[in-house]
């Protein structure tokens, strides 16, 4: 495996789970996607989308093709399948080994989950609009595993210090509350622009963070690079427009 093109997750879970988040080095791709993209639906060639997940399913020697996930930051999460068929939903989950399950991101957060016996895992695409509109309770929910007995790794996504929004962003998370608690934990990640009337930094990993304390997931580990600002690293959508997407997977091994 070329090391320089993975980022392996720091977090306690079972040695028969695996897990990796793609960097934007090395691959095939050319031009705004130069580098290691994973996705077929930005505007790169087909035949360098197809060679970069086919050298990421060599080097991580990944038991199957990934669910991959027509992605529309909405809140449903699928039950993953090697079956080859795109399923369209931001979230998927499994308890079957050799099943990987797969999102593609460039500033919004990826969660990759694992429950403590390592029988199931999931993996979340949560943007804002997916975050506010319930993608990460309605995957724990789905899935079979308790909350108290998951946790979760928040991969890269735009930092806090990059994540300039409006007041739509602030309303969307508020009206997402689910108890008085949250709310206020959702107050916590908005700080007020220094120079834009009603526009505020926000603070994705926190927002994510918030929402799964109060579904009961108390294991949370990441959230601390920014795709915005390392951009040697990561393809960010918010720093240049047109670009590639890194690809997070997780799977329980055969």
């Amino acid at each position: 495996m070329a090391a320089d093109h993975y980022l392996k997750p720091d977090w306690p879970v079972p040695a028969n789970v695996r897990a990796f988040v793609t960097l934007r080095q090395g691959g095939h791709s050319e031009g705004v996607y130069q580098g290691f993209n994973l996705a077929d639906h930005v505007g790169d060639t087909p035949e360098a989308v197809t060679a970069n997940r086919e050298q990421m399913k060599q080097e991580l020697n990944l038991p199957s093709d990934p669910q991959w996930l027509e992605q529309i930051h909405s809140d449903k999460a699928v039950q993953a399948h090697s079956d080859g068929k795109v399923r369209t939903a931001d979230a998927s989950f499994s308890t079957e080994k050799g099943v990987v399950c797969a999102v593609l991101t460039a500033d919004c957060l990826p969660l990759l989950v694992c429950n403590r016996g390592g029988s199931e895992v999931a993996a979340i695409h949560a943007g804002w609009r997916g975050l506010t509109g319930g993608v990460i309770r309605e995957t724990i929910r789905a899935m079979s595993s308790a909350p108290e007995d998951l946790s979760v790794w928040l991969g890269p996504a735009i930092g806090p210090q990059a994540f300039e929004c409006g007041v739509d962003v602030l309303e969307a998370a508020f009206e997402s509350a689910m108890s008085e608690s949250h709310a206020e934990a959702i107050t916590k990640c908005f700080v007020p622009h220094t120079s834009k009337p009603l526009h505020f930094l926000a603070d994705i990993y926190a927002l994510g963070r918030a929402e799964l304390a109060e579904l009961g997931v108390t294991q949370v580990f990441g959230g601390d690079r920014c795709t915005v600002t390392e951009e040697a690293k990561f393809f960010s959508y918010r720093r240049d427009g047109d670009t590639g997407r890194m690809a997070s997977l997780i799977w329980i091994e055969k």
